[in-house]
């Protein structure tokens, strides 16, 4: 199996022709991974280190699971932005935000596409 490459964030940024809301000051953050998904619940089941989170929802609980998970980006899909709210609770705790317009299938796909690999694999029981 081919191994994936990592990729700085603001080579993610470009890539998805995405936009800042906050964090656009740490664009050198080492990125190993992306993982796409709306269920919390998944993000804490299946996420490793240096991760980069795309998702569409648009609340505080997407913050507090990044903080809780270390995970350092988010990127917020079908262009999608989160509230001032969020954007300060993102701040405090060093996590960046971005805004893409693509859809998530498409925003995952681009990034497979520049060579970022998941490791969500999981054995069917």
């Amino acid at each position: 199996m081919a191994r994936g490459i990592s990729m700085k964030l603001g080579d993610i940024a470009v890539t998805l022709d995405a936009r800042y809301l906050s964090g656009d000051e740490i664009p050198d953050i080492d990125i190993c991974s992306a993982c796409g998904a709306d269920l919390m619940s998944d993000v804490m089941a299946f996420v490793k280190e240096r991760v980069v989170l795309m998702t569409g929802l648009i609340n505080p609980q997407v913050i507090r699971t990044a903080g809780l998970m270390d995970i350092r980006a988010i990127v917020f899909v079908r262009g999608k932005a989160p509230t001032e709210e969020m954007i300060a609770m993102a701040e405090d705790q060093g996590i960046a935000l971005m805004s893409t317009r693509n859809s998530m299938f498409i925003a995952c796909g681009k990034l497979y596409e520049a060579g970022l690999r998941g490791s969500g694999i999981r054995e069917i029981e």
